[in-house]
Order: C-alpha cells, then sequence, then structure tokens
C-alpha cells in the first residue's frame, strides 16, 4: 500500500486569488472584462472526438482527471510514486490519492496553478485542493460527476468551448465529427490531420500500414503514384468533414533533402519488395512525401502544424512500462534552421505553401521561429507562417511568457493566434485560460512601464484577436 501523508495539504495553505497573476489594474480589468469571457477555440488537441459523440459521463474523478494526463504522471515519478499508483493496477481512488500525495509538491510547477482551475472552474470553487482533505475530495467530485450536468458535452460547455479540433490518424473514421456538427449544439468538433503515420517508412509493420491505406480507399498500391493518389483520396475525405489543419511530429534531429519524384519512386519500389532502407533513403523518402503533402495542404487551403524538437527516445523501460506517451520525453536538440527554411521554400516555389504553425519543444529556437514568420510573408495574407503558442514543456509562466516576448520583439503579437490544450483530458482546457491571465499580466506589465499606451479600447483589440479571433478565422476562413 501507498503511504499517504496529507498534512502538507493543511497548514494555513491559501489556494488562487480570483485575480492570481493579474498584476495590476489594467491586466485585471482585460481579464475580467474581456479575455475570460472569450470562448474557446482548440485549434490543436487529442480530446477523444468519440466521447463528445456519446456525451461521456465519467465514473470517477481519477477516470476523467488523472487517467489520462501525462503531465500528472511525470510528476508522480519524479516524487517516487510507484508506478502501480500511476498507470499501473491501483484502484483509482488510490491513484487520486497518489497524485494528491504530489499536488502540494508542485509549488512553482503549472500544475500548481493548472490542478486548481480545472477543479474550480468545472467543479465550483467549494472544492478547495489546497485545504480540503483529498478523502472529502474525492467524495465531493464523484458525488457531482454523478449529476446532471457533468458529461463531457457539458464540461466542454462549462469552458465556453466553441470549436475543438482533435488529432486523427489518415486511417481513422471520422463519422463521430460529422455527427456532431450536424447536431444542434453549440460546440464544433473537427477533425485534424495527424499524419506521422504516413512518414513512418522505416517502421516494421508499415507494409502493412500500407495494405490497411489500399482497404480503407480501395486503390491497389503498386508505386509512388497510386501511393499518392491513396493520400489524395483520404485527404479529400478528411476535407468533406471539415478538415482545416494537418500536423506533423517532426522529432529532434529533424532533416529536409529535396528528393526527385524519380528517386523517391525507386525507393518507393524498395519498400513494397519489403527491402531494408539506409538512412539516406529513409531521408529521401521522408523529404519527397513530406514535399507532396506540404504542396497538397497549399492547394485545398489547410494548416500545416508542424510540432518540432521532441526527444521522445529515452526510457525502455518507462515505454515497455506506460506506453508510447507516458509522459518520459524531452526537450531535443535545437532545430537545423536551414533544413526547415529549404522546406518551406520548396513548397513556396512550387506555389502552394500552406498557412504554417510552427512549434518548438527546445525554448533555444524561440526566437529562430519568430523571426521565421517574417521570411515567408505574402501580401494579402495576415500571420501566414506562426509561431505557434508555448508547447509541451514549455506552456508554464516563464515559457509562456518568453514566448509572447519573442513573438512581439520580432513579428507581431497582434497576429497571433494565442493558446491550444494539446491535452487529452476534457479538464485541460483551463490552459486556454492560464495563458490568457498571463497575456492580460505581460500587457499590464507593459502598461505600467510605458511600452504600450493605456487604451483600453486598443488593448481590447488585441486582446480578443489574440485569444480568439486570429485562431477562429484562422479555421473558418469565416465560415462558421
Amino acid at each position: 500500500m501507498l503511504d499517504i501523508n496529507h498534512s502538507e495539504l493543511k497548514k494555513n495553505a491559501k489556494s488562487l486569488a480570483e485575480d492570481f497573476l493579474l498584476n495590476n489594474d489594467i491586466a485585471k480589468k482585460l481579464y475580467n472584462e474581456v479575455a475570460c469571457k472569450l470562448p474557446i477555440v482548440d485549434y490543436h488537441s487529442h480530446l477523444d472526438p468519440f466521447a463528445i459523440l456519446e456525451d461521456r459521463k465519467f465514473k470517477n474523478i481519477t477516470e476523467l482527471w488523472i487517467h489520462d494526463d501525462q503531465y500528472k504522471h511525470r510528476l508522480m515519478r519524479i516524487n517516487g510514486i510507484d508506478e502501480d499508483f500511476i498507470t499501473g493496477d491501483a484502484s483509482d481512488k488510490e491513484k487520486f490519492l497518489a497524485w494528491m500525495t504530489t499536488f502540494p509538491k508542485t509549488l512553482g510547477n503549472p500544475l500548481y496553478h493548472w490542478s486548481q482551475l480545472e477543479i474550480k472552474d468545472v467543479f465550483g470553487p467549494n472544492i478547495d485542493l489546497v485545504n480540503d482533505d483529498p478523502s472529502k475530495i474525492w467524495e465531493d467530485c464523484n458525488a457531482m460527476l454523478g449529476e446532471e450536468g457533468f458529461g463531457v458535452i457539458d464540461i466542454l460547455t462549462k469552458w465556453n468551448s466553441e470549436i475543438v479540433c482533435s488529432s486523427d490518424d489518415l486511417l481513422d473514421p471520422l463519422e463521430a465529427h460529422r455527427t456532431i456538427s450536424d447536431r444542434e449544439n453549440k460546440i464544433t468538433v473537427l477533425p485534424s490531420l495527424r499524419s506521422d503515420s504516413i512518414l513512418a517508412f522505416e517502421t516494421p509493420n508499415y507494409l502493412q500500414w500500407l495494405k490497411k491505406l489500399e482497404h480503407i480507399t480501395n486503390i491497389k498500391i503498386t508505386s509512388l503514384n497510386t501511393f499518392h493518389a491513396s493520400l489524395m483520396k483520404r485527404l479529400d475525405y478528411f476535407q468533406e468533414a471539415g478538415c482545416a489543419l494537418s500536423d506533423h511530429g517532426l522529432d529532434s534531429g529533424f532533416l529536409f533533402s529535396p528528393t526527385t519524384d524519380d528517386l523517391a519512386s525507386e525507393i518507393f519500389s524498395k519498400i513494397l519488395a519489403g527491402g531494408t532502407l539506409t538512412q539516406e533513403e529513409v531521408l529521401a523518402i521522408k523529404s519527397n512525401t513530406l514535399a507532396f503533402l506540404g504542396i497538397e495542404y497549399g492547394k485545398r487551403k489547410l494548416t500545416m502544424q508542424l510540432h518540432l524538437g521532441a526527444q521522445r527516445v529515452t526510457s525502455s523501460r518507462l515505454k515497455k512500462m506506460a506506453g508510447k506517451f507516458g509522459g518520459f520525453s524531452t526537450l531535443g536538440d535545437p532545430l537545423n534552421i536551414a533544413s526547415l527554411c529549404t522546406f518551406l521554400d520548396t513548397l513556396e516555389i512550387a506555389g502552394h505553401l500552406p498557412r504554417t504553425i510552427l512549434y518548438t519543444l527546445n525554448p533555444a529556437d524561440n526566437e529562430r521561429l519568430a523571426t521565421l514568420t517574417g521570411s515567408f510573408a505574402e501580401g494579402e495574407v495576415r500571420g501566414k507562417i506562426q509561431f505557434g503558442p508555448a508547447w509541451w514543456f514549455n506552456d508554464h509562466y516563464d515559457g509562456i511568457k518568453k514566448q509572447l516576448v519573442a513573438i512581439s520583439s520580432y513579428g507581431l503579437l497582434s497576429s497571433f493566434i494565442g493558446m491550444t490544450s494539446d491535452s487529452r483530458s476534457f479538464l485541460s482546457l483551463s490552459r486556454h485560460y492560464y495563458f490568457r491571465r498571463i497575456l492580460c499580466h505581460l500587457i499590464g506589465e507593459w502598461v505600467d512601464n510605458g511600452i504600450v499606451p493605456n487604451d483600453f479600447q486598443v488593448l481590447t483589440r488585441l486582446v480578443k484577436d489574440v485569444c480568439y479571433a486570429n485562431a477562429k478565422n484562422l479555421i473558418t476562413k469565416g465560415k462558421i
């Protein structure tokens, strides 16, 4: 059994104040009168569309709050919690109590803020994570989850969600998105194409994946051309379901090498024959296919997201124990900016550079990506290249603030598309409000220092654009 001591939750500790992170009157006014009232456009999440379709109800607070939250899992491991109480066979109550032994030790980590926002904004201010007994919190939250008003759609409504984009593999069915969109409700759920499986040429099961692609498209894949035809058929399917964005996880060490279709065809034939590719061949076929997809995105006016710089290969032990998304990745090397520029330039030369959102896991790349927003700018297209919001390990107070300062210093904050949840947890939409508090805090600092005018009307427009309007316009192009 886990030895649980909750005494650290007491000792007259204080929970979050209503105005936490809001450092002056203008920050408070911007947040309370503007930012907190804006709907959420969550253009990059890993939320389950079938859970939304079914309006899933949760058996207990662990199922809702802890099961799918790798951030919490990571800190529990750091705190010395046995894996049984994280992803193992312990009961849900034991897992909840195990998290509550870690929570008071998260001071300085964003989860100290996030956790309180997640509970307070959905379950109400009477649940006090800091001072209430954990067993009482368990009972009170579970009692509310058993009542009306705590299904998935209710939770999304509490967050004032307007548009949610899920992450979907090329072979995933999209009927859930279509059905949700046909319903008369205020929440629009759109698919976005997560394209990693397309580029996984070196993996052992790639031929099996191609067979599935053949089956689902009814196109026999015998060459690079028929491979491209099957990809385009699935892109058609995604667009018909309302897809507005694609996404590629280009991990640490990403390189791009322009490759002719003739060479790519030879390499693809080798794949179909079951041959083993050299590293040079893997780079060539990935580069050619990435360029093909990028051009297709441009033709179809799909926004391309590139998540750069994750080092996902770390502990083999944890991967075996907790699975691929267990929360054990780390920051990779700074990106190869020349390869990224060559890739974007290849698409631009072809006449089909799509709108692009660039995310980095390594904050050493902040200034480079911020300046890149002006390197491929195009007349009549506002904010065509975006430096995406602070991602993953960077979406803490300092990380968000540094990303906003980089955009402001090297580009246009007014064109920025704001925050995403990037999460599998329906409570993680709290991150939008965390971001909005930090944005208003930063603007308040600027006003105090005379960097921007104390003009509430001007600052209101900025906050509305960054927190809502820019993201909505990017996704909907005015259609919703």
